[in-house]
C-alpha cells in the first residue's frame, strides 16, 4: 500500500480540547484511574478531532478485531512494521473503545493535534468497530476469530461475526480474515471495498491440537465448517515458541513472544497485515527480526520476578477472558505447572462457561483467588483438579504464592483474567502499563 501525503496539522482550534484531555489524563493517572475519561472529555469538546488525528498517518490506520488475540496481534503487527523502519502509533494497554482510542492518541498528540507516526495500529472493540471506522477511515481491517465470548453483552456469536464483517466493508485498502474461522471464512468478498486476504493454520496442525483453534461453529448457514480458501500466510509447524509460516512464496522462521497455537495463528495474521500495509517493501527477514526482539504483550506470556530479586523465582502470566482463551492456553502447557495460581473476578459476570473448559492439563492449583474464587474452585474440583487454598483477596493470594517453597524450575504460572492480571502485575512491582509506542 502506498502512503498518502500527511494531512495538515489539526490547527489552533484543537489546543483547548487536546490540553483538557491531556490534563485529565495526567489527573486520572495520578489517582490510578482508568484511561477512558480523557478521551470521553476530548470527544465531547471536539467531535471532529478524532478523524483529524487519523488523517495524518502516511500508511493509514489498521483495525484489529476479534474475540481473542487483539492485544497480542496488535503488538505483533506494530513490531513487524517497526522492524521495517516505520514509526508506529498503537493503543498498547488494550483501551479499545472510542474514548480509550482517543485517550491513547492524546498521549502522543501535540497541543495542535499532530501525531508524528507513519501508521496507526489499533485494537478495536467489535461492538464499536463500524462506527469507529466511519470516523477513522481505516485502510486495513483484520478480523482474527469469532469465539464464544461476552454473551451477556453480545447475545450471539453470529452477531459478533456480523459486526466484524460489517466493519470490514469500510476498509479502503485491504481486509484480512481468518480462513479457519467458520464465520469469517464465508465472507462475501464482492461486498468489500478492499482486497480480501486470508491467513490460517495448516489442517494437520489444527487436527493435532486437543481442541483445535476453539473458534465458534457456524450455526446459521447450514455449513458448520469453513470454506476452502487459499491463505496468504499459513502456519506450517509450531514447536513451543518456534514457528514456521509460509508468507506468499517465502517461508519465515519466527519466534513467538509466548507459546501456543493461538499465538501462531495471530502471527500469521500479523504477517499478512504487515505485507498488505507495506506492499513491495515487505521483507520476510525483517519481519522475523521484528518477532525476534518482541517482548510479550503485558500479561500474555509475560515473565516477571516473584520477588525483588530479578535472578530469583519468576511468574509467568497467562491471561484469559473466556473459555476459548483459557482452553487454548491450557492446551499450550508443557506439563502441569509446578506452582499455579488461578484468578477470576467480577469483571466476568457469568462464569458458567468454566464448566466447558477441559482442565486435564492441570494437576493442582495452589491458590484460587478473585471475587469469584468459590465458583472457579468448584469448577476445578468437579474437573478433578487438586486445590490448595481458596483466598478471594488477590493481595493475600500473592503473599501465599510467595510463601510457597520455590518451584524446582524457578517459575510459577498465574492464570488470570484481565483485571486481576493488572492487579497482580502491580503487586509484583510492575503497575505501569505504558509501553513505548515507537
Amino acid at each position: 500500500m502506498t502512503g498518502a501525503p500527511q494531512a495538515r496539522s489539526a490547527g489552533i482550534r484543537y489546543v483547548f480540547p487536546v490540553l483538557a484531555g491531556k490534563l485529565a489524563r495526567f489527573a486520572t493517572r495520578l489517582r490510578g484511574g482508568g484511561s477512558a475519561f480523557p478521551g470521553y472529555l476530548t470527544n465531547k469538546l471536539s467531535p471532529s478531532l478524532l478523524p483529524t488525528l487519523a488523517d495524518q498517518f502516511r500508511y493509514g490506520v489498521v483495525f484489529v478485531l476479534g474475540s481473542n488475540g487483539k492485544t497480542t496481534t496488535t503488538h505483533m503487527i506494530s513490531e513487524v512494521l517497526r522492524a521495517h523502519g516505520l514509526t508506529v502509533f498503537t493503543n498498547p494497554t488494550g483501551a479499545n473503545l472510542p474514548q480509550g482510542v482517543t485517550s491513547a492518541l492524546l498521549a502522543d498528540a501535540t497541543l495542535t493535534g499532530r501525531i508524528r507516526a507513519d501508521v496507526a495500529v489499533l485494537e478495536v472493540d467489535e461492538g464499536y468497530a463500524a462506527d469507529l471506522a466511519d470516523q477513522l477511515s481505516p485502510a486495513v481491517i483484520l478480523s482474527l476469530n469469532v469465539q464464544v465470548d461476552q454473551l451477556y453483552r453480545f447475545y450471539e456469536t453470529e452477531r459478533v461475526a456480523d459486526m466484524m464483517l460489517d466493519a470490514s466493508t469500510r476498509a479502503s485498502g485491504h481486509v484480512v480474515v481468518n480462513r479457519d474461522d467458520p464465520y469469517l471464512s464465508k465472507i462475501d468478498t464482492t461486498s468489500m471495498r478492499g482486497e480480501v486476504s486470508f491467513f490460517g493454520v495448516s489442517p494437520e496442525l489444527v487436527a493435532s491440537s486437543a481442541h483445535g483453534l476453539a473458534n465458534a461453529a457456524d450455526t446459521r448457514s447450514g455449513n458448520t465448517g469453513t470454506l476452502a480458501r487459499d491463505a496468504f500466510a499459513e502456519v506450517l509447524s509450531a514447536q513451543g515458541r518456534e514457528v514456521a509460516v509460509r508468507v506468499g512464496d517465502a517461508e519465515a522462521e519466527i519466534t513467538l513472544p509466548a507459546r501456543g497455537l493461538h499465538y501462531a495463528a495471530d502471527a500469521a495474521a500479523a504477517l499478512t497485515v504487515a505485507a498488505r500495509v507495506l506492499g513491495s517493501d515487505f521483507s520476510v527477514s525483517k519481519a522475523a527480526t521484528g518477532f525476534a526482539r518482541m517482548a510479550p504483550a503485558y500479561g500474555r506470556g509475560e515473565v516477571i520476578p516473584l520477588r525483588r530479586d530479578p535472578a530469583g523465582e519468576q511468574v509467568e502470566f497467562v491471561m484469559f477472558k473466556n473459555a476459548p482463551s483459557l482452553q487454548m492456553n491450557l492446551d499450550a502447557l508443557d506439563g502441569s505447572p509446578e506452582r499455579a495460581l488461578m484468578a477470576i473476578d467480577e469483571g466476568t459476570p457469568d462464569v458458567s462457561w468454566l464448566y466447558d473448559v477441559d482442565f486435564d492439563a492441570l494437576r493442582r492449583v495452589d491458590v484460587v483467588t478473585g471475587e469469584k474464587a468459590s465458583q472457579l474452585a468448584l469448577s476445578l474440583e468437579h474437573a478433578g483438579v487438586e486445590i490448595g487454598v481458596v483466598e478471594p483477596d488477590m493481595e493475600k493470594a500473592v503473599a501465599l504464592m510467595r510463601a510457597l517453597e520455590p518451584a524446582p524450575s524457578g517459575r510459577q504460572t498465574w492464570f488470570v483474567n484481565y483485571e486481576l492480571m493488572m492487579i497482580g502485575r502491580k503487586l509484583l512491582g510492575h503497575g505501569d502499563q505504558e509501553v513505548a509506542r515507537r
